[in-house]
């Protein structure tokens, strides 16, 4: 086990950065959630479309500022950590972070872990929770729900999300509505969700269900997940990756230029 009182950072883009690698990731997490007590941690997973709207959205980065965990999710975060001189170990990306998390508790095997499911389109949860069940005898998904569109803006819906979290005793939620929302919504609710941990993971329900595919793994371990993910998603991923592709270089250079 890793030591949960050490905190080693980088500052990235304006914004604190574990140095960790996946274990010791899962190992620190692992800690939270056996312990006894609530701490209602959330983590978040910058990647470069992170990276870009938090150059612009203040409550995204008020929201980041409040995580408990800020691991890269992606190979072009990472590389410019290396490039600038303030390595990040490894890529921790939040749809391998889930079943390694789970893994841990396979072995751990002191008790089980419950997991409530927070998102993706209605069906895919359910899909999910059985391939979770069928994989991981020591997970057990005790609650999960797929929020309408826009229950971000409704206190009541939202109230309605906490009340079903913290009946469901749920130790972490696996929280997928895509960034800026969930990282937002994390901040301004993870204290009433009477649960240990919170991962803001995006679409890692879908791939949990098996709606939607992963890269294979040697296209995750050169980087190019990205490009698996454009060619399989392209209407909804083509805007918004080209946008970064414009934006990303020229906050790369700022932050050489501030270094250099």
């Amino acid at each position: 086990m890793i030591n949960t009182n050490t905190n080693k950072r980088i500052t990235l883009f304006n914004i604190d950065i574990d140095q960790l690698t996946m274990k010791e990731t899962v190992e620190r997490i692992g800690q939270w959630l056996l312990s006894d007590e609530i701490h209602n941690h959330y983590v978040v997973t910058p990647n470069v479309d992170h990276i870009v709207n938090l150059h612009s959205n203040v409550q995204f980065k008020q929201a980041y500022s409040g995580a408990s965990l800020v691991v890269a999710d992606g190979w072009p975060v990472v590389l410019t950590s290396k490039l600038l001189g303030r390595p990040l170990p490894e890529v921790v990306s939040g749809s391998d972070l889930v079943p390694a998390l789970f893994d841990y508790f396979q072995h751990e095997k002191s008790r089980p872990l419950k997991v409530f499911l927070l998102g993706a389109m209605p069906g895919v949860a359910e899909k999910a929770a059985n391939n979770i069940h069928d994989n991981w005898s020591q997970v057990q998904v005790v609650g999960l729900f797929s929020p309408d569109f826009g229950f971000e803006k409704s206190e009541q819906a939202s109230l309605h999300i906490c009340q079903l979290v913290s009946e469901a005793k749920a130790d972490v939620v696996i929280f997928g509505v895509g960034a800026p929302k969930q990282e937002l919504w994390s901040k301004q609710y993870a204290k009433q969700l009477n649960t240990k941990v919170i991962l803001c993971v995006g679409a890692t329900i879908d791939f949990l269900a098996g709606e939607k595919a992963r890269a294979p793994m040697w296209v995750r371990k050169i980087g190019m997940e990205w490009l698996h993910r454009l060619m399989t998603e392209p209407k909804r991923l083509a805007k918004r990756y080209f946008v970064d592709a414009f934006i990303f270089p020229v906050l790369v250079f700022r932050e050489w230029k501030e270094k250099f």
